[in-house]
């Protein structure tokens, strides 16, 4: 089981390295600890204590908006929560669809990419006019409905014995935030995942797997248009938007009513979810001769961008990927 040894201590002190240099005298407690939250879906709550750091995420940050909370858990919770992460390692390929690039193995940063360079060189080929919508999700760990996130895995096919693990990890875990390096009192929240927790990856992905299958689903219906793109052998493949974790990117035709459409999606799975788009972030991008993207920006609520520009750190809508390292 591959973990950090020496990452920050939690409120209870001890370290991945301490629990491996001591298994020999401590296995016994931990696979008791273990087997009675196996049987019993619970462990004791202070296992749960978790410590918040903020981490500034530019120079001279000021307000709040400008941390970010880490998660320091405990030892023991880590121990579990690991053991936990690895069993859905396994299955989230499985019920997590193919647009969705992020903490899935076999799937990488470079193939949302990819996969969007080859929507915009198609669509400049063929002179057809499309917009690409870059969403962001505001505050993302920090937003989500547990209740939403239960209902998601029950629909996916997960047990009630796994529904009531991701439960009692999620909803008893109490915070603290350290001040200058000292802890304040603990207090308890009732939604968002914490970022540092092994479970917060793929909890996350699955909750976003929610607002895939609506796009999806407005693509089939003809509420939004997305890209077809005629493979070698005469096959089609429909691309209408890709994910990895929380930055989307949808693609459709520049037409008033898809993206008012869009909206709605965005409107409706936040209502579910919990998850906000953060307007300050996004942007609608033109790809050809497109008429009145004011208009159309005004549609979803965002600022209008232009290509080249950047998509998960790398280079998108560049007329020659070679100098940039992509060819």
């Amino acid at each position: 089981m591959e973990m950090n040894e020496d990452k920050a201590l939690g409120p209870d002190g001890f370290s991945i390295f301490f629990w491996q240099c001591c298994w020999d005298f401590v296995k016994e407690e931990i696979m008791e600890m273990f087997k009675e939250f196996h049987v019993q879906n619970t462990f004791l709550k202070s296992i749960n204590n978790t410590f918040l750091v903020l981490i500034p995420k530019k120079e001279e940050a000021e307000d709040l908006g400008d941390f970010r909370p880490i998660s320091l858990l405990g030892g023991l919770y880590k121990l579990m929560a690991k053991v936990l992460a690895n069993r859905l390692k396994k299955v989230i390929g499985k019920v997590v669809s193919h647009d969705q690039n992020a903490f899935v193995t076999g799937r990488q940063i470079l193939d949302s990419s990819l996969i969007a360079n080859e929507v915009i060189d198609f669509w400049n080929k063929k002179g057809n006019k499309g917009v690409i919508c870059n969403l962001d999700i505001e505050k993302a760990y920090d937003s989500i409905n547990w209740k939403f996130l239960l209902k998601v895995m029950e629909k996916m096919g997960f047990g009630a014995k796994w529904l009531r693990w991701m439960w009692w990890c999620i909803s008893t875990a109490k915070f603290s935030v350290m001040a200058n390096g000292t802890p304040t009192g603990f207090f308890s929240s009732s939604k968002g995942l914490r970022q540092g927790d092994p479970l917060s990856p793929y909890l996350f992905v699955m909750g976003m797997e929610v607002l895939s299958i609506l796009i999806r689903r407005a693509m089939e219906g003809g509420f939004i248009s997305g890209c077809k793109i005629q493979r070698d052998g005469g096959r089609a493949v429909h691309i209408a938007h890709l994910l990895f974790a929380d930055d989307t990117i949808v693609f459709c035709e520049a037409k008033k009513e898809y993206l008012t459409n869009l909206s709605w999606i965005l409107f409706w799975f936040e209502a579910a979810s919990g998850l906000r788009i953060n307007l300050a972030k996004n942007e609608i991008i033109l790809v050809g001769e497109v008429q009145r993207i004011e208009e159309l920006a005004v549609e979803i609520g965002c600022r209008v961008g232009q290509l080249p520009t950047v998509y998960l750190g790398l280079p998108l809508g560049v007329p020659n990927k070679a100098a940039y390292g992509m060819g």
